[in-house]
């Protein structure tokens, strides 16, 4: 099947997709290491990176060649702290395929229970253009660009 810029994303993304991560709270990913907090528990970045990964995993493997998404929005809330040593998850589902943007409901948990919860929105880009049109606006001073964006 050829895909292209116009092409219709609900042929191949369904809501009910989804995936889950895993990972250990180290000292990594801890609120002190992450500069969000002061204290030895899960950081509230680290759990969001989390629940951003698992969106891409559902979707991913269903793109075509050339294609990826990117993050565009959170509404998340951290609801319980986990302690270093214990495991959390991040659950994905796609709820929502609106052209090339796509809506999850995402939860993270610990071996105790659910420890957030929210909803991500992603947008299906193509490469290429994606990362050229950054490229772009890289080489552009920053007063020009403002001056651009206001256009």
């Amino acid at each position: 099947m050829w895909y292209n810029a116009v092409m219709d994303f609900t042929d191949i993304l369904k809501p009910g997709l989804e995936a889950q991560k895993t990972e250990t709270v180290t000292e990594k990913n801890i609120a002190s290491a992450w500069g969000s907090g002061g204290l030895s528990v899960y950081a509230t970045p680290a759990m969001i990176a989390l629940m951003e990964s698992a969106a891409f995993q559902a979707v991913g493997p269903f793109l075509p060649p050339g294609w990826s998404t990117v993050g565009t929005e959170l509404r998340v809330k951290h609801i319980c702290a986990t302690a270093k040593g214990r495991k959390v998850f991040a659950r994905a589902e796609l709820v929502l395929v609106d052209d090339r943007a796509l809506s999850f409901k995402v939860e993270a948990f610990d071996e105790m229970g659910k420890i957030g919860e929210g909803v991500h929105d992603r947008r299906i880009v193509e490469k290429d253009k994606f990362l050229a049109k950054v490229m772009s606006r890289s080489l552009v001073k920053p007063e020009t660009q403002q001056k651009e964006d206001q256009a």
